[in-house]
């Protein structure tokens, strides 16, 4: 196979459009929800949708309906338990996500499906097709336009949701927002990589950039050429490499993120050598 054939499958073209719609929306999230400490709700979110899912297909209705509103419950349950206990919201995130995915997997073991649900836990990007790819587009459209133009109120909620506050901001709307945001872009994941290596394209973009720049618009603009090259990048190495996408892309995300630490740890190292 020459370096050039993989551009002229069908299914590889499909494979490396979703990737790149995928790509934009989580990474520009991920900035979010690194500034905000939220790696375990991106974490909680993404499995929590199993359950949903499988409900969805039980009651013949389409499975994004399902997966969101489960998304939604696991994030407004925590909110809510997190503000009425003494428990904290970190606790609270894993004993929710870890419930509802238990509940999931009972669900998807007792009703077997001839839909292959297990494509929505680990991904099939060499399989979507058409209703795929509209669905996915649509998504990551509508949410890379709510972050970009709201940015600035994000941000603000992100670092002190008191000022946001007193800014005149409606905090309420934006945290719950950014939580269905953030439920609406698993979503746009569940063919591509799957529920459980979404958590790779919420978080490591974002950590990545912000190990290497300074400025938020920076390290949204970092995150997202981080995450495009993963996904097109591991999309194409897996037809040479014989492996599945998905694992690959988030291979490639962790080499990325290991070099920018690296490279952060010898500024470091090197700041402190001057100053001594």
């Amino acid at each position: 196979m020459s370096w050039l054939d993989p551009f002229t499958f069908p299914f590889l073209q499909n494979a490396f459009l979703i990737g790149a719609l995928v790509a934009v929306p989580t990474a520009i999230l991920s900035c979010f929800l690194v500034l905000k400490g939220w790696a375990l709700m991106g974490d909680a979110v993404s499995h929590a949708v199993l359950p949903g899912v499988v409900i969805s297909w039980l009651a013949g209705i389409p499975l994004v309906i399902g997966a969101f509103g489960a998304g939604m419950v696991c994030a407004v349950a925590t909110g809510f338990i997190a503000d009425n206990s003494r428990v904290k919201r970190d606790t609270v995130m894993g004993v929710i996500y870890a419930t509802m995915f238990a509940i999931g997997v009972i669900l998807y073991t007792t009703f077997p499906s001839d839909q292959h649900l297990s494509h929505i836990l680990f991904g099939n990007m060499l399989g979507v097709g058409p209703e795929d790819l509209w669905l996915t587009g649509g998504i990551a459209v509508m949410v890379t336009l709510v972050l970009l133009v709201k940015w600035r109120d994000f941000l603000l909620h992100a670092f002190d949701p008191v000022q946001a506050q007193a800014s005149g901001l409606r905090t309420g709307w934006l945290h719950y927002g950014l939580l269905a945001i953030l439920s609406l872009t698993v979503v746009a994941t569940l063919s591509s990589v799957g529920m459980i290596l979404a958590i790779a394209l919420l978080i490591t973009p974002g950590a990545t950039a912000f190990l290497l720049t300074r400025r938020f618009g920076a390290m949204m603009a970092v995150s997202v050429a981080i995450c495009l090259t993963a996904m097109l990048g591991g999309t194409y190495l897996s037809v040479f490499l014989d492996s599945a996408p998905a694992p690959t892309v988030v291979l490639i995300l962790t080499a990325i993120f290991l070099a920018a630490f690296i490279r952060r740890m010898r500024q470091v190292s090197g700041s402190s050598g001057v100053l001594e």
